[in-house]
């Protein structure tokens, strides 16, 4: 048996461009779905680790190690799916709909979905909860305002990742100090300098795309017909937003996300049948299986009939095959030979945070999960910053910059299946409008180029003023 080593960069790179080349071709070409394609790319990957002399147990245990890795996330999907489903027939959402309708115009809608989903994204610490939650309600409202839906998706996700990104509460903001070595709320000052800009971009764009809807642009009767069937097939009112209220201010209080949500899918199922007049089966059925409705209304019934435990299942079986991928990919020591071989040409401030970003972003196409794209770049770039001495709240920030940006725009991540199924919108149509998740790495790639924000280490800040007061005496 050969004994174990690590991948020359050649061998690197050929489980990942045929992995690339399967995808792209696949879902390209042939429309088919990435899960295949990354199974197949799992088995080229232990191909090679079998190769490099690992036994099957190491690559096996490096597959279980990536997929376990996520499955907090992956249980967070499937509350989320039980949230969705019960809090449409318990009303919940569909108030949230009539009275968002009634009060957002179409020109400031989009301005005004990034704000909302930017405020309880902050308040909750989670893009997901965010887009499970008010973004299904948010979908709504635009479809019945006639805005296209893949402006609102980019909308609602520029919003979540904005508190996603900013909030003490939130994994990734957490994680991303602990990996680089920084301190919690030093980081999240240092993210202003990027995030302010690009989110202030962000709105004015928004509020460009929707000059183009005016009240000319409405529907007044498809607006009219819409409201009188939620009327008319739910109970309206201003207490059917408890259980939403409830999430929120648990989520503020900073208790965990699982025994929160929870809570708000068993209130929404005592709201169902108190006021919706439905019985314990069917709020079973809804947590189980999602809202079917049967109203009449197109536009309405494609909206509401969705949610359920079930309705995840595809999300979460492609969130195991990238994982599975990821994890075998970082076994074989991949990734370390990929991202060595850049760190080698980044002899610069700039390229060093320019290949960092890439590094990120790669690694959310290849782990297909955030906190991996965190977690792997993260402990590899750290000698780095550290050799050009610079502080350690830069690679943190950076991380954040790429690593939890990007994860949404690739199809296969979790966060790309996850906002794809949850808001009933393809990734490749609402990746345009992802203003703030495209803008915020440019801006942090240009600050390392021009040397804008990028503080240097404590010792190595004590070291210069050190030598000025030698100079000058």
């Amino acid at each position: 048996m050969e004994r174990e080593r690590k991948p020359e960069f050649f061998e690197a790179l050929l489980p990942v461009l045929i992995t690339a080349v399967l995808l792209f071709t696949g879902i390209v070409f042939l429309g088919i779905d990435p899960h295949i394609p990354l199974v197949l790319g799992t088995i080229v990957a232990s191909i090679l680790g079998a190769k490099l002399g690992f036994s099957w147990e190491e690559i096996k245990d490096g597959l279980l190690d990536g997929i376990n890795i996520a499955m907090s996330s992956v249980i967070i999907l499937l509350i989320i799916g039980i949230v969705i489903g019960v809090w449409i027939l318990s009303g919940t959402v569909p108030t949230m709909i009539y009275y968002g309708m009634k009060l957002l115009s179409p020109k400031i809608f989009l301005v005004a979905t990034a704000l909302i989903c930017a405020v309880v994204s902050v308040s909750s610490g989670s893009s997901w909860t965010t887009a499970g939650t008010v973004g299904i309600a948010l979908i709504g409202v635009g479809e019945g305002l006639g805005i296209p839906l893949p402006m609102v998706a980019g909308a609602i996700i520029s919003g979540a990742y904005f508190g996603d990104k900013m909030s003490p509460l939130s994994d990734t903001t957490n994680l991303a100090p602990a990996m680089a070595g920084s301190e919690l709320f030093e980081h999240i000052k240092h993210m202003i300098y990027t995030t302010a800009p690009a989110f202030i971009i962000s709105l004015i764009l928004f509020w460009i795309l929707g000059r183009n809807f005016g009240a000319e642009s409405l529907d007044a009767e498809k607006i009219d017909l819409i409201l009188n069937t939620l009327n008319q097939t739910f109970t309206i009112n201003i207490w059917m937003l408890i259980p939403a209220v409830v999430v929120f201010t648990m989520a503020a209080m900073k208790l965990p996300a699982i025994p929160t949500l929870i809570s708000g899918s068993v209130i929404g199922g005592v709201f169902a049948m108190l006021f919706q007049g439905v019985g314990f089966s069917a709020v079973i059925n809804a947590m189980h299986y999602g809202y079917s409705s049967e109203t009449g209304v197109e536009v309405l019934d494609s909206l509401l009939s969705r949610g359920g435990l079930n309705s995840m299942m595809w999300t979460i079986s492609l969130i195991l095959c990238a994982l599975a991928f990821g994890g075998v990919l970082d076994k074989v020591s991949v990734l370390e030979v990929i991202v060595n071989k850049i760190l080698s040409f980044a002899d610069t401030t700039g390229k060093l945070i320019a290949s960092n970003i890439i590094s990120c972003i790669g690694a959310n196409a290849l782990l297909g999960d955030q906190f991996l794209s965190i977690i792997v770049p993260g402990r590899m770039y750290r000698a780095a910053y550290e050799k050009k001495g610079l502080h350690p709240k830069n690679l943190s920030r950076v991380l954040e910059d790429s690593g939890t940006l990007t994860a949404v725009l690739i199809p296969w991540t979790a966060g790309g299946a996850y906002m794809a199924s949850t808001l009933g919108v393809d990734t490749i149509a609402y990746l345009p409008y992802c203003f703030f998740n495209l803008l915020v790495p440019v801006v942090s790639m240009v600050y390392g180029f021009m040397d804008i924000t990028i503080e240097p280490s404590e010792a190595s800040e004590s070291a210069s003023n050190a030598q000025t007061s030698e100079t000058i005496t």
